[in-house]
């Protein structure tokens, strides 16, 4: 049984072509080609309890198990026995903010599985950057030089490094030379005859904002559309017959729309680049909103037909593609794509011994680590936020930081800040209201250091303002107990936060505070630039270090009631 659902997949033919008709070159045989895409795989090797709503499904419809390294090397394979003209390439993330089993080893599992599977590119999406530029150079290049806090080559010496290659065309030096490659072509041979399809590989120019400033100093992340553009001359000049862009950037489509398949329907920032994007594309492969969706853009605007496509998250769906290349006219003259559930099966792991084996290997050195209790709490520290953009876990986090750095000789910190973007799963105590480590790495597996920082009143109200600058987007920082605050979104910029105390006094823009947050939040990351002027007074433990010792410093540790932010905005 192959481990795939093509439910609900959503037919797209007939799209223009990629380049113009030949003139008086008769049609010839139509060769149908594959390529085999995902996105935000963020190092998801195991066969947890992932589940996903198969794409094109009506409302209400259950959600089916789906993902596993082995389910979805075999899904691959089988899309690959189908039609064996198939190209298989990903749209960034593909390591990152991974789960223990992965990231406890610096995502080297990830990349030996992605090497027996046999993916052709990858393009650096914003995580592939969480542990430097120097350590994705190393998932390229291979080797065991230590860059992290971790060891690299725990399980398996002599890391052979990435056997695909990463691209990064608009990852760009202070020299001008981009990081990777900007593009790869991957030729596909059908019946003795070939076409060339040359991609694009590209993080979103926001990565600055979203990685720590540490891990990507010296680089400069170029507008994606112009980056894509100014290749074209380049990729028909290396043969390139179609042409097509990986972008770790996306959107969503909404469940109840019309048609799902029109593109008027996608929203997000992936619309103003395919605004600008050259028609010599016929691809665009996206990623990074962790949204399943297929969708013509030809129905927005017909003098750009490029279809676009984004394969959800963490191996649960892919995306394949099918593009019917006339030869005679050498013309790409249709191409249409669904997004497949990868099912989880029993036999995937006897049809993929390998793969199955490593995963095997590392889940083994995980075990013991993932298991061991840390200490309790006295409820669900969850992640989603409350009506006022406040979230309990985040608060708790907080907290965590304010007191590994609230001693003297770790800077006197007076309250603790924390990034949504941070936390990035729910804790859920056993019954008996234990966690253990494996519980909190899935809330912080970054691995950033806890820093106290020096910042004035002003620098603090001038972040808490930017918070609501993207009101229809509103990810709030979190706070430690020490402080308080009010906002009202319908007030002009820079009157939105008011009332801020600390400890119940009035916080005063000209006074200096001492603040417990990451090295990542410290350093202008997430896009807070005010935090980075500021004099860092002491370094501490792993934001992970803290958040275990808080946990363990109390019988029982009780979540936070979620009132440090009060929103006043009329309703």
């Amino acid at each position: 049984m192959i481990a795939l659902a093509p439910l609900g997949a959503l037919l797209l033919a007939g799209c223009a072509a990629t380049r113009g008709p030949v003139t008086g070159t008769a049609p010839g045989p139509v060769a149908a080609l594959q390529i085999i895409a995902f996105n935000d795989f963020h190092g998801h090797i195991d066969a947890d309890d992932q589940t996903v709503i198969p794409p094109g499904s009506p409302k209400g419809t259950e959600k089916v198990k789906a993902g596993g390294a082995a389910n979805f090397a075999a899904a691959v394979a089988a899309l690959r026995a189908e039609n064996p003209a198939s190209a298989v390439v990903t749209a960034g993330d593909m390591i990152g903010a991974s789960p223990l089993s992965s990231g406890l080893f610096l995502d080297e599992p990830t990349i030996r599985i992605m090497n027996r599977i046999g993916i052709d590119y990858s393009a650096l999406g914003n995580h592939e950057f969480d542990r430097g530029s120097k350590e994705i150079l190393r998932m390229q290049a291979g080797g065991c030089a230590k860059y992290t806090l971790r060891e690299p080559c725990q399980i398996l010496p002599a890391f052979p490094g990435a056997s695909f290659k990463f691209l990064a065309a608009n990852t760009v030096r202070e020299d001008g030379t981009t990081l990777f490659p900007a593009y790869g072509i991957k030729t596909l041979t059908v019946s003795g005859r070939s076409v060339r399809i040359g991609f694009v590989g590209m993080t979103l120019k926001g990565t600055g904002d979203l990685a720590s400033p540490s891990g990507v100093a010296g680089l400069h992340f170029a507008d994606e559309a112009e980056t894509a553009n100014k290749l074209v001359p380049a990729l028909r000049a290396a043969g390139a017959d179609i042409l097509a862009v990986l972008i770790h950037e996306g959107g969503s489509v909404k469940f109840d729309v019309p048609d799902p398949g029109d593109c008027k329907y996608l929203t997000g920032d992936i619309n103003p680049i395919l605004q600008k994007l050259d028609p010599a594309f016929a691809l665009v492969i996206s990623g990074h909103t962790h949204q399943s969706y297929v969708c013509d853009y030809g129905k927005v605007d017909p003098s750009r037909p490029f279809l676009v496509s984004s394969a959800g998250q963490y191996g649960t769906l892919l995306t394949r593609i099918t593009l019917d290349y006339d030869f005679g006219t050498k013309r790409l003259v249709g191409k249409h794509a669904e997004n497949l559930v990868v099912t989880q099966s029993a036999d995937s792991a006897a049809k993929q011994p390998e793969v199955a084996d490593l995963v095997s290997r590392y889940d083994a050195g995980a075990l013991a680590v993932r298991r061991r209790p840390v200490g309790k709490v006295g409820g669900p520290l969850t992640k989603t936020e409350e009506k006022s953009g406040e979230s309990v876990l985040g608060d708790f986090i907080a907290d965590a930081q304010l007191a590994a750095m609230s001693a003297p000789d770790k800077g006197g910190a007076q309250f603790g800040i924390m990034n949504p973007g941070g936390v990035r799963a729910a804790i859920t105590p056993a019954a008996d209201g234990t966690v253990t480590f494996g519980d909190l790495y899935a809330a912080q597996p970054f691995g950033n250091i806890v820093v106290t920082k020096a910042l004035t009143g002003a620098q603090i109200r001038a972040a808490l303002e930017k918070q609501f600058d993207q009101v229809d987007d509103l990810r709030l920082l979190s706070v430690s107990q020490s402080l308080r605050y009010s906002y009202d979104t319908t007030k002009p910029a820079g009157q939105r936060v008011f009332d801020i105390t600390l400890n119940g006094q009035p916080m005063t823009d000209g006074a200096t505070y001492h603040v417990a947050m990451s090295n990542f939040l410290a350093n202008g990351g997430d896009g807070y630039p005010m935090f980075a002027p500021g004099a860092q007074l002491a370094d501490g433990p792993s934001d992970l270090e803290a958040l275990e010792a808080y946990v363990a410093g109390a019988a029982v540790r009780q979540p936070p009631v979620p009132t440090r932010i009060r929103n006043l905005t009329p309703e």
